[in-house]
């Protein structure tokens, strides 16, 4: 087995000194926020760190950009961005490219049958309101202590959704949005619906004029937006949310303008690139009830865009299971009266009202574990689900709630269930599937599973910038690390193991395998490395039995500086090098053995690539294994190399254990070259070091 774990190494500061990092390029905003399939647009960009700014990219080549002819890109900061017809509706991550390397995205949506509209001021009030018509999607940003006022034409009977997309586009609005009449009567009006973003089903009474309003909650003002009034199909749920592997299902689909009616039926088969241990979006899932986050880093499944007349709107969540699917049958909310289930069982339910209470009835075959998952944030569902077991005798032995792991700015901890509860073979058992808050309607939904463990796990990954959201840049010379997430399923033990693939030249990786929930990948260059923008692929294989399992990488990025537990997921890990670092570190050998209870040393290398960072350092371990202890050296002005003494403890388990260092100096910078340089804080990686542990001597 090889384990990773992470040893910072600090260079002295000086009191006096500057903390701050080397640039690192963070993308705060693009302007519109989306376009038509098949449409050019002129967009502008806004963030930090982008000075001498090369391009920008979208993680789908159907998009292209290229600087506005004219226009002095790093001062206007804006370009021409081209939608290819054939891009699927959806949103899609873009990010900025600069000297300084690879920005944090920013999302932007494609529609399909709409016409594109650009907001035009002053339309603050019924008199100077904008004209819409149907199956429009209005680009605008909030006035400050003030509201966008738009005026509809509407036939007595005419259906149309009016959906606000702000927060679900990276954008920090918190919108709230108003129907009125021609004489400003409030008819409709709506707040936090999907997340903080507002949607209004709105049915015209009689022939007229309808205003829509629309302004930030605490009126701030310049925040983006994206509103879209339209006729077509609007599926907001369907059921059932599970699919077995190979099979078709028929599905209800409940929504609006779906052919005149509130529901529609149709089948569905899973794509053929479904897969346990893979989740594929059309849209990224965003509509986060506070903040963003990591939900489907435990989800298999997809999204698909139901066709009723139409293609959808909204794109709906399926997961993806390796076992029939059941449905839950009412009436089974009281105690008395349960819906009888065999195990292993799927049940796809739903909380048909207030106060519902899904009540199963099951025995069990084999003493032993079985494992407990309850799906409902991480498939676009409302519920806040908990799970409570009864015996018997009718004692409650056994209650799951909230699960999933929050470190820094990765927040995979949500409102779903997950756990291992001990049963007893030949007893009934009864078990309830409720929503705390007792809610009920078509969106509270939810996926109950209970089996026998299958061991599996999931892997995540982001880039842990400080102090804000940014990218993955490596330097020449340098190296940098990937923090990953590992989440062990079902009673998962072993290790996995992870390769970094599709490396441009004079990048490298080394396998790294983790025991645990935690560890780290590092990507290093050459000192010659030459400049790259693109994507690298993260894979990741572990043991179940005799069986392998791999499992693609999710990355994930930080979405808001100001909010550090804030993630959401990408379809990609996008990686740039850059010029060289001001200094490199690594050991003077990539391997060694070392046999538990022994010592040995290892020489560590300062490489000084700029010739003005010659101060003092010293070295300092952070989160280092318990098993193995470290005598650091302390490093004088101007000294290049030092000797780590490693003690392996007498107790350490064998195997192979992957060392990864990060590093902080003091380095005279300034990004502009026309003033002085002054002593700036520069965080990097170390190259690793894997250290095989054998058995002490007998």
């Amino acid at each position: 087995m090889r384990i990773s774990f992470v040893l910072i190494i600090t260079i002295a500061l000086s009191p006096a000194l500057a903390l701050a990092e080397l640039p690192s390029p963070r993308f705060d905003r693009i302007t519109p926020l989306g376009a038509v399939a098949g449409s050019e647009v002129e967009v502008q960009v806004q963030g930090s760190d982008i000075e001498d700014l090369q391009s920008l990219v979208f993680d789908n080549a159907g998009i292209t950009a290229k600087p506005l002819d004219g226009k002095d890109l790093n001062k206007d900061r804006k370009f021409t961005v081209t939608i290819a017809a054939d891009v699927p509706e959806g949103t899609y991550d873009a990010r900025l490219l600069s000297k300084w390397g690879v920005s944090s995205p920013r999302l932007f949506v494609v529609s399909h049958g709409m016409a594109d509209v650009a907001e035009k001021e002053p339309n603050n009030d019924p008199a100077t309101a904008q004209l819409l018509s149907v199956n429009s999607a209005l680009n605008g940003q909030s006035d400050g202590n003030d509201r966008d006022v738009f005026r509809l034409a509407l036939k007595s009977g005419e259906r149309v959704t009016i959906d606000c997309q702000s927060a679900r586009l990276d954008t920090q609005l918190d919108a709230v949005m108003q129907v009125l009449s021609a004489d400003e009567k409030q008819l409709a009006s709506s707040g936090d619906y999907f997340g903080r973003d507002p949607f209004i089903d709105f049915t015209a009474p009689a022939d007229g004029d309808y205003l829509i309003v629309v302004h930030d909650l605490s009126y701030r003002g310049g925040l983006p937006y994206r509103l879209i009034v339209s006729n077509r199909p609007f599926v907001e749920n369907v059921f059932p949310r599970a699919i077995q592997l190979g099979k078709t299902v028929e599905v209800t689909a409940w929504g609006r303008n779906l052919n005149g009616q509130s529901e529609a039926k149709f089948s569905l088969a899973a794509p053929a690139t479904a897969a346990i241990g893979r989740y594929t979006f059309l849209e990224h899932p965003t509509a986060h009830s506070v903040a963003p986050t990591a939900a489907t880093c435990t989800l298999s499944g997809f999204q698909f865009r139901p066709d009723i007349g139409g293609p959808s709107l909204t794109p709906q969540t399926m997961l993806v299971v390796d076992s029939p699917v059941t449905l839950e049958q009412e009436p089974n909310d009281t105690l008395e009266k349960p819906q009888a289930i065999t195990l292993p069982a799927v049940i796809s339910g739903k909380f048909d009202q207030l106060r519902d209470a899904d009540w199963y009835e099951f025995s069990v075959e084999e003493n032993g574990a079985y494992t407990v998952e309850v799906y409902c944030e991480r498939i676009a569902g409302q519920a806040d689900p908990y799970v409570v077991f009864v015996d018997e005798k009718g004692n409650r032995f056994q209650q799951f709630d909230d699960f999933g792991i929050r470190t820094n700015a990765f927040d995979g901890h949500i409102r779903d269930c997950s756990g291992v509860v001990n049963l007893t073979a030949k007893q009934k058992y009864k078990v309830l599937v409720q929503d705390v808050y007792r809610r009920g309607g078509p969106r509270y939904q939810y996926v109950f599973a209970i089996r026998k463990p299958q061991p599996d796990f999931f892997v995540a990954a982001i880039h842990q910038q400080n102090p804000g959201p940014g990218g993955t840049t490596v330097r020449a010379g340098s190296a940098i690390h990937l923090d990953l997430i590992i989440h062990q399923t079902e009673g998962f033990k072993g290790p996995i193991t992870v390769t970094a693939e599709n490396l441009p030249a004079g990048v490298h990786s080394q396998p790294t395998t983790i025991y645990g929930n935690h560890g780290a990948v590092v990507l290093y260059a050459d000192d010659n490395a030459a400049n790259f923008d693109g994507v690298i692929k993260l894979t990741a294989t572990g043991q179940r039995g005799d069986e392998t399992i791999t499992r693609e990488v999710r990355s994930y990025a930080r979405v808001w500086q100001d909010n550090p537990a804030s993630s959401r997921p990408l379809r990609d890990v996008f990686l740039s090098v850059r010029e060289t670092a001001p200094f490199g570190l690594q050991f003077d050998q990539d391997k060694l053995t070392v046999e538990a209870g022994k010592k040995v040393d290892v020489k560590i290398l300062l490489k000084r690539h700029w010739p003005d960072f010659t101060g003092a350092a010293s070295l300092q371990t952070f989160a280092f294994p318990g098993q193995i202890k470290a005598n650091l050296p302390q490093f004088t002005a101007g000294a290049n190399e030092g000797t780590i003494t490693f003690e392996v403890q007498a107790n350490t388990p064998p195997g192979d254990y992957t060392l990864t260092l990060l590093g902080q100096a003091q380095v005279p910078f300034e990004k502009d070259p026309k003033k002085g340089k002054a002593n700036t804080l520069v965080t990097l990686a170390c190259r690793p070091i894997t250290i095989t542990v054998t058995a002490a001597a007998k």
